[in-house]
């Protein structure tokens, strides 16, 4: 008998069984849908509610002003507001795939709101040309929206999350289209929306963004007054002016299926029921069509609005929410009147066991070799049901039937039942989201948990994502940051007690996002009481600074050792504060303080001068001054006497005072002076010579130069003022004397006096200029005989060498000088014999 008042409900359509069950009966009140324009978010989403300023109605004790209202599918109201928007009339408006609903008004403004009535801030224009042109009919579909204007321009925005309209090809028709549908772009191969429009013609136009096409030429007799396209874009269902049903593949070449309709009048609506039948509804009656087979109609005594899904169509009413739905394989086999199924008998198995009856062992024995697929279609057939009871018995009549199946994977029960758990919450008229299990499938337990949160059904989402043994860290982040909004009368340290109860349920939670959220609604000081929770710095340390807490982000970024972190506060703090509070700051802590002054050593000298001087640093700025005047000599237009050289001298002389005002730098204040004096002279030798030659180079350089240059007094002088040794003096002119080879000048140099250095340097001077002839005037004179035997060598004087050695009675001076002379036959013997004489004499 439970088969037959099952199947009694359904309806045949050629081969194929039909439902429709009963949903909600809607908790509104004073709803009439043919006064408003309705909006219904397809996979049990909100409806929203307005009324339609195109038509004339009857206010009776209704306000004069409109209201956008919005409720659940099961007539809960959400929230509402007023509707006051200017633009003029509204033309459309339609849920996104986000559930954001899309309101567009005649001037080409959309507005949005959220699910509660909630304005979103920023609106979108279509556009200069809707704005003038007026726009008078539009198509919405996921995240999409294409609008038509007085003058039969078409619009589009292809993803409101990047709301940028874009002008289509112009179709270049006079009259309005008689109707208008779209191929959303995932389905078209340009990639690119779609707009079908049916004119007057017996076409159809194909506008996109590039271009304009003619449609169906060949298969239409007569003009389209209404289309509708198909979920996956490949087929078109229409209605034509002389009563026919179409339904064409979506580019018009073939017609599938073609069926009379009882009017010629076009439907009010025309829509999908899943993949399988074609809907059209007029005023009172509702048509499903089939391929095949006569039309089952339906009578309604109120108006209806079709709200397309995945598997089948809802209908709503002022009365009711219904699902008409192709009955599923399993529950068909299951309850069809006379179904001798597996699945039929196992059903009727667990009715004869709860009856203590033995036909419940005689039907296992019939189905026992396809008991495994029984057992599958009671568990299908559980997921496709609405009513909880038969859940409950199509369950049990699995698990009885699982008893007898030794290969059955027993995991199957578990997981429908868990999945219908959370159907079930979420169908509760509370809640009013009535999703069949196909619905909930494509949509995700992810999205759905979203959407729950969104509507602010916290306790549930949070109940739902931990059954699933899903991250809770959305819906507590959700909930209290909608507390922290909803809690303006809490304090906030009662309010912080709240949220960290519940905070703490999940572990890793970015305690900084709330805080953020918190500091958004102006309550700054519960955002720093929840900021102290967060344990990551580098998400602590920005939300710190961005609610005034600079000092406190600034420890924080020191204990987190980040430099990057303690570098964010620092240009932080550095923009905002004066500069000696920054410097008061920073002062105390010494990573801070080092980071700065790294830093500003290389981009920022002279506010490091200013930190310096403020903390009584004045060897610091005067190091950095020393340094700027070096930065000031590698200028291209430093040279040759110029301007430049006035300031680098009175840098140095600036950091030579500031040295001598500090005990412990004397030598550096002794050494800026006499840079400076250095630099004053060279200076001026450049201006007398006309050769920037002398600036940076040091003392020995200088006086080398002057000297090369024949400017001997000056050299005397940079002598003079530098207290150059004598013994420096000798060995700078000596080898300048043999760079410009002037030899006469250096025999007259080495007679002048007895050399300090001897007359060695002389020697090495002449050689390294190979000249050995000027060489041998300076080797008599060298007292010591290995000096002169060894530079003997050098100018490859054997014989003269050996003598020298043999004065100096060394043996190894012997042996490298053979090894000098190794090519040399001769003078090797020579040595050998000076040495064996050596070592005879008892000599090493």
């Amino acid at each position: 008998m439970a088969n037959v008042s099952v199947a009694a409900e359904w309806q045949l359509l050629y081969n194929r069984y039909y439902r429709k069950p009963e949903i909600y009966r809607m908790s509104w009140k004073h709803v009439e849908l043919n006064r408003n324009k309705v909006a219904c978010a397809p996979f049990g989403g909100p409806i929203a509610v307005i009324r339609d300023d195109s038509k004339i109605v009857q206010l009776g004790g209704e306000s004069a002003q409109r209201k956008l209202r919005i409720f659940s599918s099961s007539g809960h109201l959400l929230g509402e507001t007023i509707w006051k928007h200017p633009g003029g009339r509204l033309i459309g408006m339609a849920w996104t795939d986000d559930q954001t609903l899309v309101c567009l008004v005649q001037d080409g403004t959309v507005f949005r709101y959220t699910i509660h009535a909630e304005l979103l801030e920023s609106s979108i224009s279509m556009g200069q040309e809707c704005f003038e042109r007026n726009v008078v009919d539009c198509v919405f579909w996921g995240n999409g929206l294409v609008c038509i204007t007085e003058t039969n321009q078409l619009f589009c925005i292809s993803d409101f999350k990047n709301p940028n309209p874009v002008k289509l090809a112009d179709p270049e028709i006079e009259d309005p289209p008689l109707c208008m549908a779209v191929i959303e772009p995932q389905y078209t191969m340009s990639g690119n929306v779609e707009v079908l429009l049916g004119i007057g013609d017996a076409c159809v136009l194909a506008v996109e963004e590039d271009g304009v096409q003619q449609l169906g030429l060949e298969v239409l007799r007569g003009p389209i007054q209404k289309m509708a396209v198909s979920r996956d874009g490949q087929w078109l269902a229409s209605f034509t002016h002389d009563g026919r049903l179409l339904v064409m593949t979506s580019n018009l070449n073939e017609i599938l299926i073609e069926q009379e309709c009882e009017s010629a009048l076009p439907p009010e609506q025309l829509a999908w029921c899943g993949m399988d039948t074609v809907l059209l509804y007029w005023d009172d009656m509702l048509l499903m069509m089939g391929p095949r087979g006569d039309p089952v109609r339906y009578f309604y005594d109120e108006p209806i609005i079709l709200i397309p899904e995945c598997d089948g169509v809802r209908i709503l009413s002022n009365s009711s929410m219904e699902l008409l739905q192709r009955v599923p394989d399993s529950t068909e086999s299951i309850f069809k009147i006379g179904s001798t199924s597996p699945a039929a008998l196992l059903y009727d198995a667990l009715d004869h066991f709860d009856r203590q009856s033995a036909k419940a062992d005689e039907n296992l024995r019939v189905i026992r070799p396809s008991l495994p697929e029984a057992v599958e279609a009671c568990i299908d057939g559980a997921g496709h049901e609405f009513d909880v009871l038969r859940q409950r018995t199509l369950l049990r009549a699995a698990s009885y039937g699982q008893a007898f199946c030794s290969n059955f994977q027993r995991d199957h029960i578990q997981e429908m039942c868990k999945t219908l758990r959370v159907l079930n919450a979420v169908r509760h008229p509370d809640v009013g989201m009535p999703l069949s299990i196909q619905q909930y499938k494509l949509l995700t337990p992810s999205v759905l948990i979203g959407r729950l949160i969104n509507s602010y059904k916290h306790f549930l989402a949070l109940r739902v994502s931990e059954y699933l043994g899903m991250n809770q860290e959305m819906v507590i982040m959700h909930w209290a940051c909608s507390k922290i909004t909803a809690s303006l009368a809490i304090s906030d340290a009662t309010l912080l007690e709240i949220l960290l109860d519940k905070l703490k349920l999940c572990k890793g939670i970015s305690y900084a996002a709330v805080a953020a959220h918190a500091d958004k609604n102006g309550r700054r000081k519960l955002a720093a009481m929840l900021v102290e929770h967060e344990p990551r710095s580098s998400k602590q340390v920005p939300l710190l600074l961005s609610i005034g807490e600079e000092d406190t982000a600034l420890m924080k970024a020191i204990e987190s050792g980040d430099t990057d972190l303690v570098y964010l506060v620092l240009f932080h703090i550095w923009q905002k504060r004066q500069p000696l509070e920054f410097f008061g700051m920073i002062q105390a802590r010494a990573l801070a303080r080092d980071l700065f002054i790294i830093y500003a050593r290389c981009y920022k000298h002279e506010f490091l001068k200013d930190f310096f001087l403020s903390t009584g640093q004045l060897q610091e700025v005067a190091f950095l001054l020393w340094k700027e005047s070096w930065e000031l000599g590698k200028n291209p237009m430093a040279s040759r006497g110029s301007p430049l050289h006035g300031p680098r001298i009175k840098i140095i002389e600036k950091a030579q005072n500031l040295f001598l005002e500090t005990k412990e730098y004397t030598f550096e204040a002794k050494a800026a002076e006499e840079h400076a004096k250095l630099l004053r002279m060279q200076h001026d030798l450049e201006v007398s010579t006309k050769q920037a030659i002398f600036v940076d180079s040091s003392i020995s350089d200088t006086i080398r130069t002057c000297i090369v240059l024949g400017n001997h007094r000056a050299a005397m002088k940079v002598k003079t003022e530098f207290k150059v040794s004598e013994k420096r003096w000798y060995w700078l002119k000596v080898f300048a004397l043999a760079t410009i080879r002037d030899w006469d000048a250096l025999e007259k140099f080495s007679k002048e006096k007895r050399p300090p250095i001897g007359y060695r340097p002389f020697v090495e001077a002449c050689v390294e200029a190979d000249e050995k002839g000027e060489a041998l005037k300076y080797i008599p004179k060298l007292t010591d005989p290995r000096e002169r035997a060894e530079s003997y060598a050098r100018i490859g004087m054997a014989k003269e060498a050996a003598d020298a050695a043999s004065q100096a009675k060394d043996g190894e001076l012997l042996g490298r000088l053979k090894l000098t002379f190794s090519q040399n036959a001769a003078a090797s013997s020579i040595f050998d014999t000076l040495r064996d004489r050596l070592s005879f004499q008892g000599v090493s």
